[in-house]
């Protein structure tokens, strides 16, 4: 029996899976079971920052794999310690505490009943408790039910209903909308830098810093998601510091590239003060308010480690703005029409398309005739809605592994037009 034949009998049918049986990678480098070699700048939907079987990675796995996979979170972790202190002085660079998960989606769950909890700190006038987290259209924020309802896309809500209560979407970017729309019950905003999903969609300067100042005049929690832009692949370990540097967020949730392939996720609350007698924010998470029973294990969290050290050693944040100048140069060089723009940052880049200039099939988006093109080329990448792909190579990624990808869009986009 084949692979897609066990997937046909016997997986749920949740994905609209590509054709492809990946067996084995390295570097940048994916094969498919026949033996084919692609060029992978899709890693995983932004997981593989260290590309395929990084060997810091995969020695890290392997030792902590014959110490000690797992724990129980009832005991203290020294590796989960050491990660915690890696990402707060080192990558956010503020005072605040970590928790882990398995993802991003959880991850974001986390955030809201952080939210929730400091709605009942400190409550509307009356003493009703504040719960809504506004959030915004075309963002993405996980499969969980919580993370469900905070995204502000109605093709990933339906049949789903009744959605978890306590949600508004705004549209992205408009400041005259958000400053119209805090009510007594708002506890938070919920925002990811760049919308990864919706389009890869950057926040303006403009928009973070009056998201910022709303946050401050209402006494209401500033979210950031970082799950897909976070740890260097936009820039900066942070994605927000590439737009609005000055920001201090209250809480940050991250995933995909913190783990280069293993499944880990976390959320970060910030130690300021909430009140008057000083309580931390983070302190509201206290015992018995959140747990996991995978969560930050000594397996993933040495991998996570071996991850963010080798981002951060080798300075591959400061190789994504690199590559991201090289690739808008030589797409600009080409005037291709077809090509309406390049949005994004680092090596979270969105390349737009014309739909009316690409042959496109029933039951197809521009996005994924493309997609299917630059496949059967050797190129793996992913869609974002119906006219855009990204590219999102490791984080290591070379020259040479760039100017190859770009030669395979180039062409591919210049048949499919001729």
């Amino acid at each position: 029996m084949t692979t897609p034949e066990r997937y046909l009998q016997h997986v749920l049918p949740t994905y609209g899976r590509f054709p492809l049986v990946p067996v084995r990678g390295f570097g940048c480098r994916l094969w498919d079971d026949a033996g084919k070699a692609y060029l992978d700048f899709c890693m995983g939907i932004a997981v593989c920052s260290l590309g395929h079987c990084h060997p810091r990675l995969v020695e890290a796995i392997r030792h902590q794999a014959g110490e000690l996979m797992h724990v129980s979170n009832l005991y203290q972790n020294p590796l989960q310690a050491e990660l915690a202190e890696e990402i707060n002085i080192n990558h956010v660079r503020l005072p605040g505490k970590n928790f882990f998960s398995n993802s991003g989606a959880e991850a974001n769950d986390g955030l809201i009943k952080a939210a929730r909890r400091f709605g009942r700190k400190r409550p509307q006038a009356d003493g009703a408790q504040r719960y809504e987290v506004v959030t915004f259209l075309q963002s993405f924020h996980g499969r969980t039910l919580g993370a469900m309802s905070a995204t502000g896309q109605a093709k990933i809500h339906d049949g789903f209903d009744p959605l978890l209560p306590g949600f508004r979407y705004l549209p992205f970017n408009d400041i005259e909308a958000l400053e119209a729309a805090v009510r007594p019950e708002t506890a938070a905003i919920l925002l990811e830098p760049i919308q990864g999903e919706g389009g890869v969609i950057v926040a303006t300067p403009e928009f973070l810093r009056a998201v910022a100042e709303l946050c401050r005049k209402h006494d209401l929690l500033l979210f950031f998601d970082e799950v897909q832009a976070g740890f260097g692949r936009c820039g900066d370990f942070m994605a927000w510091r590439m737009i609005a540097p000055e920001i201090q967020p209250d809480g940050i949730s991250w995933a995909k590239g913190m783990g280069g392939g293993v499944p880990i996720g976390a959320f970060w609350l910030s130690d300021r003060a909430v009140d008057d007698d000083g309580t931390a924010l983070s302190s509201l998470m206290g015992p018995g308010s959140h747990g996991s029973t995978y969560g930050g294990n000594p397996l993933v969290c040495a991998a996570s480690l071996a991850v963010l050290k080798e981002i951060r050693e080798k300075e591959l944040h400061v190789n994504a703005i690199l590559q991201e100048v090289r690739i808008r140069e030589t797409v600009r060089s080409w005037n291709l029409p077809v090509i309406t723009e390049i949005r994004g940052q680092g090596l979270l880049l969105g390349i737009g398309l014309n739909p009316d200039l690409i042959p496109t099939p029933e039951g197809k988006t521009p996005a994924l005739v493309v997609v299917d093109q630059l496949m059967a080329r050797g190129l793996l990448v992913p869609p974002a809605g119906p006219n855009t792909f990204r590219l999102l190579p490791p984080l290591n990624v070379t020259d040479a592994e760039v100017d190859e990808a770009l030669g395979i869009i180039h062409d591919t986009l210049k048949e499919l037009i001729s």
